[in-house]
């Protein structure tokens, strides 16, 4: 595959309240689901390099709940937490997003898994209660860590 089609591609139009990603992936759609739903693997490619990440709480069903912990080379916590709202096998994971810290601003995601054969396009749509919160998550490095994850993930499917 060429190389620019496994490049993370981030919209945050200006003045809009959402961030939209595609990325694809040289797997099968049932292999990154997994990733995406197996705590112990999610564990390993979840975050910015550098980071650890602990599951304490993944109930990875709808109606279900989540709270990973990255820890920075540094020391420092980042806690995150949701609630699965839907999701459909190989298809589609719909939750909430909090990071600890601002526990007034929760975003809506949708992580969408499109059926390439034997690739995979992940498409991520994230809405968030004000377009000030949408370019805070912006200028926190939300894109360097999500590109470090996901290039982390593409090596543990590969």
């Amino acid at each position: 595959m060429n190389s620019a089609v496994r490049e993370l591609v981030v919209t945050a139009p200006e003045n809009t309240p959402f961030i939209e990603t595609a990325r694809e992936f040289d797997a099968p759609v049932a292999a990154v689901f997994r990733a995406h739903r197996d705590p112990d693997l999610v564990r390993l490619w979840l975050g910015p390099d550098g980071y650890e990440t602990e599951v304490p709480v993944w109930e990875f069903r709808t109606g279900g709940n989540y709270r990973f912990v990255q820890r920075s080379p540094d020391g420092r916590e980042f806690a995150f937490n949701g609630a699965y709202h839907r999701i459909e096998d190989d298809l589609r994971i719909v939750q909430t997003f909090e990071y600890e810290e601002f526990p007034e601003v929760v975003s809506l995601e949708t992580l969408q898994f499109v059926d390439l054969g034997e690739r995979t396009r992940l498409v991520g749509r994230s809405v968030f209660p004000t377009v000030e919160s949408r370019d805070a998550m912006v200028a926190a490095g939300m894109e360097n860590g999500m590109r470090q994850g996901y290039d982390r993930l593409d090596a543990l499917l590969g």
